[in-house]
């Protein structure tokens, strides 16, 4: 059962899923939500998929699949179709984290199961969503990176095309923005006593994620009497700057002692403060800029002072000059280098491996004097069979063995 001092405490969800969509319930167990992950007999092979492999187990699964409960049923069975059918009533959510329709084909798809329990709020998370003419290509997760335009094609030596260092958008905010719906249709459907069907695709999270970048292009199909740039640029209509800043001077990446820092003085009043700070006064006099947005683009002269200067304090003591002068100065972390920043440390303690089965970030919400629910690690294939079948469905042991014997649960 679940804490009932949990956010999410009460809220039960019915998951069908394969590989990395199942994050989408993911946040929901992390905030005291008792997910349910049906699995066919053969169990989801997210555990044997991509690396780092742990123990003979993915990353991947003990991430996303933790705090969760697992059973197999299968659903090609009338007693394993029957059993999903008795966990929906008693739920609150079913996910479908595969391919749309998969459910229904097995006569489980939304219609059927609303008329078993019309407050049911079903979902479905795919690569590319329920409408349109890829709606049924395979896919994983960084084709919705690559067909939001998020990932530039990159050539080496040779010039063969290969796929450059990246950060996951879409297996990432896909299941983000999901679980955002799904506590709005529980909401909806515990105040008006009707559920929905809903669903989202990975690509689209992934460029609604970068609606900026995209939005600023289309922006600038208008006229130029309609959209501009900035004061600070005479109006020159740009690439926004999430688009890359190669001629940044006030707004750039520099070398530090020991690393990089992000130096953000685009403000005049943070670039006085800057040069106050670092003894340097007449480069603001010299070059004051704009009130606002001023990046000093491409100004050489002033990017080879900066560049020297920037050398002579380690990047720790930048970000304790950024405090102290007021002037806006950040870390260049890599996914290698970001768990030893210090507010890393304070904000994102790991979930040991010694009680998860890898090193992992918890989820990034907190509730001022609260503790969200520490997980579970991920469950093996069917580790919660008997279990649910008797805490959730209140099935005796013989009930259970009659089921086993049926196949409910797969051959054994």
């Amino acid at each position: 059962m679940s804490d009932p001092r949990h956010p999410l405490s009460g809220i039960r969800v019915i998951e069908s899923s394969m590989l990395g969509p199942a994050a989408i319930t993911t946040h929901l167990a992390d905030l005291g939500a008792e997910v349910i992950k049906v699995e066919p007999p053969s169990g989801d092979y997210v555990r044997e998929m991509t690396w780092p492999i742990i123990e003979g187990v993915s990353l991947l699964h003990l991430h996303i699949n933790r705090g969760k409960k697992s059973i197999t049923l299968d659903l090609k069975t009338t007693e394993g179709a029957d059993i999903y059918r008795e966990l929906v009533k008693g739920a609150d959510v079913v996910v479908e984290a595969m391919r749309p329709g998969s459910l229904a084909r097995r006569g489980l798809g939304y219609e059927d199961l609303k008329a078993l329990n019309p407050k049911i709020v079903f979902i479905n998370i795919s690569g590319y969503g329920m409408t349109g003419p890829y709606e049924n290509l395979p896919s994983h997760g960084i084709a919705f990176d690559t067909w939001a335009g998020l990932v530039n094609p990159t050539y080496d030596e040779d010039e063969f095309c290969y796929i450059p260092e990246h950060a996951s958008m879409g297996m990432h905010a896909g299941p983000l923005f999901g679980a955002l719906g799904i506590l709005a249709g529980v909401l909806r459907a515990r105040d008006r006593g009707t559920g929905c069907m809903m669903e989202i695709g990975q690509s689209d999270a992934a460029a609604y994620m970068d609606w900026y970048r995209s939005e600023s292009w289309r922006a600038y199909e208008r006229p130029e009497s309609e959209v501009t740039g900035n004061k600070a640029d005479n109006y020159e209509r740009r690439a926004p700057g999430t688009a890359g800043m190669k001629e940044g001077v006030r707004y750039q990446m520099y070398e530090s002692k020991d690393g990089h820092v992000l130096f953000m003085a685009s403000e005049q009043a943070f670039w006085k403060n800057f040069c106050e700070g670092v003894g340097r006064i007449e480069l603001f006099e010299k070059w004051p800029g704009s009130k606002f947005a001023d990046h000093a683009r491409g100004n050489r002269e002033l990017q080879a002072i900066l560049r020297d200067i920037f050398k002579t304090k380690t990047s720790n003591e930048w970000i304790e000059f950024s405090g102290s002068q007021n002037t806006p100065i950040a870390p260049v972390n890599t996914p290698k280098t970001l768990a030893d920043d210090p507010q890393f440390k304070v904000r994102f303690p790991h979930y040991p491996a010694s009680e998860h089965g890898a090193d992992m970030m918890p989820l990034p919400l907190k509730i001022q004097n609260e503790e969200l629910p520490i997980p579970t690690m991920a469950p093996t294939v069917g580790e919660h069979n008997d279990a649910v079948m008797a805490d959730v469905l209140g099935y005796d042991a013989d009930k259970i063995a009659q089921l086993k014997s049926a196949g409910a649960f797969g051959k054994a």
